[in-house]
Order: structure tokens, then sequence, then C-alpha cells
């Protein structure tokens, strides 16, 4: 080798060291997260191929069978149909929503009354299937409902609730619609938030107040625009709707009185199975802020955050765990002695403990507000509201108890300044 071979290796060396110097530690293509669209699936499918029109026509029509009392009939006589012909993760994630969705509607067709003790086979199976190829419990979750259950009107037009439609529903009209695009604009609010995450996680890594500091402020921001989205709540879910006809095909079968010993899942399973249902707790944003923020919850919530963290996709799951493996950034800011900093870290999680305060007067109005309204009755077509509920989540926990909880510590996160 002579000494220009030498010294074009060297040159090399030296671009290759700049460049993974210049190139941050942490982000959040890894994680297939949208740098616009966060963690929400970008422009989900709304159609799959002929083969799979079976599904397609009883899962867009869900709320007439469901009301008619037809579903159940339809699904029994629905062909069985092989999960091999899916191409790519836009159609599994379709799939996993129309199977999903199907299967809520034909547990809860009839409410809490003659609920069926077995998912039958043409139903199960490719459900299993497809939940075990997307790394997702065979039932509807967060991502199905929320992240991949969305279309513009306009496709040239703006992420915003007017220009927005989901593409599978449910019995609840309107204000279902409300509920899962108004949620759906929440997580679209957390898109900075999530951009900041991973700029603080590199600011730590790569010491930078500065970039911190700006971090920081965009995360507070970021936060406070979720809560300004939560509030279209009221414009759009109607609370004794939302109480009488669309919690229960949100609920699961785990620790649900309803349906005490869970659901054979036929061809899959002889033993019943159990599974939660949707619930806010499977957001995995709200999981990322609190391990970036080293927000620590009780013993009991927190066991019940981590179960809820198998009902996300497994490359959010893994996201969550980069986070909290990563440098305490509350340990940093309080060994850096900036008040700046320290000041900057106590908004965010002030402003994400507003947030929860909000969304605990949000379900105080959904389910007490609205169960007292849908017992004055006026629903007649609809199942009657759930009884087994009255006092839980969909996912299953004690909701006020839960909430508060979770708000509380949030709280006590913030760091005194004479410490």
């Amino acid at each position: 080798m002579d000494t220009s071979d030498v010294t074009s290796t060297v040159g090399d060396l030296e671009a290759q060291n700049m460049k993974l110097k210049k190139s941050p530690p942490f982000s959040l293509e890894r994680f297939h997260i949208s740098e616009d669209y966060g963690f929400l699936l970008p422009d989900p499918l709304k159609e799959l191929s002929d083969y799979y029109m079976p599904w397609m026509e009883i899962a867009y029509n869900l709320p007439v069978m469901i009301e008619s009392h037809q579903l159940r009939v339809r699904v029994d006589v629905m062909p069985l149909l092989s999960c091999h012909l899916l191409k790519g993760h836009k159609e599994q994630y379709l799939a996993h929503l129309l199977l999903s969705s199907i299967t809520m509607g034909y547990v809860w067709q009839e409410g809490e009354n003659n609920i069926p003790k077995v998912l039958p086979r043409n139903l199960a199976l490719p459900l299993v299937e497809v939940s075990r190829t997307l790394g997702l419990p065979p039932i509807l979750v967060h991502s199905d409902l929320v992240l991949a259950n969305w279309k513009k009107k306009d496709p040239d037009g703006p992420l915003e609730i007017r220009n927005l439609d989901t593409i599978v529903s449910l019995p609840g009209g309107e204000s279902l619609k409300g509920f899962i695009l108004v949620t759906l604009l929440v997580e679209k609010a957390a898109v900075p938030g999530i951009k900041a995450l991973a700029q603080a996680i590199n600011a730590v890594l790569q010491p930078s107040d500065d970039d911190l500091l700006q971090a920081l402020k965009q995360l507070k921001t970021s936060i406070a625009e979720m809560t300004k989205a939560l509030r279209q709540m009221h414009d759009y879910v109607d609370p004794a709707i939302f109480y009488a006809a669309i919690r229960i095909f949100l609920s699961g079968w785990k620790d649900n009185p309803a349906i005490p010993e869970g659901l054979i899942y036929e061809g899959v399973s002889e033993e019943p199975l159990k599974y939660s249902g949707g619930s806010a707790a499977q957001s995995t944003v709200f999981h990322a802020f609190d391990e970036l923020l080293g927000v620590c919850h009780s013993k009991e919530s927190t066991t019940f955050l981590h179960r809820m963290r198998e009902y996300m996709p497994p490359s959010h799951r893994a996201f969550i765990e980069e986070v909290h493996s990563a440098p305490s950034l509350r340990e940093y800011i309080l060994s850096s002695g900036s008040c700046l900093l320290c000041e900057a870290y106590n908004q965010c999680v002030a402003t994400l403990a507003e947030l929860r305060s909000y969304h605990i007067s949000i379900v105080a109005k959904y389910i007490l507000t609205g169960a007292a309204k849908a017992k004055d009755g006026g629903l007649g077509h609809l199942p009657g509201p759930p009884q087994a509920l009255a006092e839980r989540g969909t996912g299953g926990t004690t909701v006020f108890c839960f909430l508060r909880s979770v708000r509380d510590t949030t709280l006590g996160r913030i760091i005194d300044p004479s410490d």
C-alpha cells in the first residue's frame, strides 16, 4: 500500500468518525415512528383485495348489523379466510382493525345479555393469525381504534376533525366518530413532544444544556396542545351515548364481571382467554413522557400500565424501553445546578399533571353524568347501559382511583428548588 492509499484510508476513517459524531444516537426512525404523524399509522389503507370482501362487507356495516341483531347470524356463515394473502404491515393493520371490530360487535351485540362463550373459528383463527404477525392481542386495541382507523375526506386537506372520518365504526354514530377522532387529534398534538423527547435524550447523551432547554420548552407546549385537543371531546361526544352505546363495545373480557371467565377462541384454545378492552393507557405517548420525566407510579398502577404495554405495537413497546434505558433526565438536571433547566422540567411535569387532571374531569362527565342521562332512557334501540363496568374503565381498572393516583404521582416529581 503506498502513502496515498494510507492517507486516503485515514481520511475515510476521519470522515466516518465525524459522521458518527454528527448523527444523533437516539432517533424515532428506528422505531417506525413518523416525524409527521408520531404513533399514528400514516395514511392507513381503507380496503383489502376482493378475497377479503366478506370481512369488509361485515366490518363496514357493523352499526346496522348490530342494531338489527343480525351480526352474529352473518358472522356464523362467514367463510374462513387465510391471512397469507395480506401484503405488508398496512394490510395487516387493516385486517386486524376489521376482525377485532367484528369481534367486539359479535360479543356485545346484545349488551350484557346473552354473551357468547365462544368466538367462532372463522373469526377467531384469522384474528389470532394476524395478531401474532403484528405482535398484538386478538382484541380491539388503541392502535386499531385510533391509530389505524382514520382517513381524510379531502386527501389534500388538513388533518383536522372536519376533514376526517373513521374507516370502521361501531354503534354510537357521530359521538363514536367524535370520540375516535378527538383521541386521534390528541395523538397528533403529541408529535412535536415526541420529537422533543428524542432531542432531550440526545442533549443528555451529548451534553448540550441549550438543546435540552429548547426540547423541554417544546415538550411543555406539545403537552398543553394535547389538553387543548382533548377539550374538543365536549363538542363531539354526547355523554349519554358514550355511556350507554359506546363503552360496552370497547370493553374486554378480563377484569370484567359481565364475562368473568373470558372467551373461548374456537380452534385456538379450548380454555377461555382473557384480554383487556381498549384504554387510553394503551397510548404509547403517556408511557414515553413518564419514562423521560422519571415519573414513577404506585405499584398497582405500574402493574396495570406495564400490562397495557402488551397491547401496543412491538416497535412502540421497544421505544418506551429505549427511553427507560436512557440516562436519567431528572438526575442530569439536578446535577447541572441550572435553574432554567429545573424550571423548564417542572413546567413539563406540571403541564402533564394538568392534562391528567383534565382527563379525570372528562371521565367524570362521560361516566358519571353519562350514566345518569342514560338511565333516563331515550336510547331504546340500543342495549341498556352496562352495569358490570359502572365504576370501571374499559381496560378493567377502578378508573377514578387509578387516574387520581397517576395524576398525583406525576405532580410528586416536581423538583423542589431547595433540593
